[in-house]
């Protein structure tokens, strides 16, 4: 089978060595080499040699963070998969990830067998969630949820549109000139309809059926 060539941009050392041993040790995986941040992998990658299938993307480091790298990744080496590496579990990190182009998004204290999972699903389908993000997704593809979109409002587009950004849901309510409750009454509403039990369903529903582009 071909050997897959990975980079890990991490800027705690100790753990992006870790990590490295504990991807060598996989089955047809090489680690081409490590990245302290995102600019350092922007500058290697100039080299066609060191142009790596996927990238293990730490989300907050200095310089040049996994949001801004994993962005410049997609608009400049599409082919190249990015997997989020993080011990970050807030949702707007989440979700940032997600529409910066990450295929994939982990927590540091992941089991073995499901970084090799993810890697290989990666390789193979273009990407991998863990169960809470696969089950939202699943939900948005559904026939019943497609059709559903058909049937949204134009404020409703409007809002959906607003929690694909940094807005908070108080911003949300200002920028459409309602109140904080009918905000509130949207956001429930929308989350009844499409199936989803959170702003990353949302967000996610919003992406697949072309609300917002990436």
């Amino acid at each position: 089978m071909e050997t897959h060539n990975i980079v890990i941009v991490e800027d705690h050392m100790l753990l992006s060595q870790a990590i490295s041993s504990l991807v060598s040790s996989f089955d047809h995986f090489n680690v081409l080499y490590l990245c302290k941040h995102g600019k350092e992998l922007v500058t290697k990658l100039k080299t066609p040699k060191n142009i790596p299938d996927v990238v293990l993307m730490d989300v907050n480091m200095p310089i040049m963070n996994g949001i801004e790298t994993t962005e410049y990744l997609k608009n400049n080496y599409p082919d190249i998969k990015v997997i989020a590496l993080s011990v970050d579990e807030e949702e707007d990190t989440i979700i940032k990830m997600l529409k910066a182009g990450a295929k994939g998004y982990l927590l540091k204290d992941v089991e073995k067998s499901i970084l090799e999972t993810a890697l290989n699903e990666v390789i193979n389908n273009g990407y991998y969630h863990t169960k809470d993000i696969s089950n939202l997704l699943i939900n948005t593809l559904n026939e019943d949820y497609k059709d559903s979109k058909l049937q949204l409002k134009e404020r409703e587009i409007e809002f959906i549109k607003h929690v694909c950004t940094e807005l908070t849901y108080k911003e949300i309510a200002e920028k459409m000139f309602l109140s904080p409750k009918t905000i509130d009454g949207y956001r429930d509403a929308l989350f009844f309809k499409l199936q989803v039990k959170n702003r990353i369903g949302l967000v996610i529903y919003a992406i697949k059926n072309k609300i917002i582009k990436l």
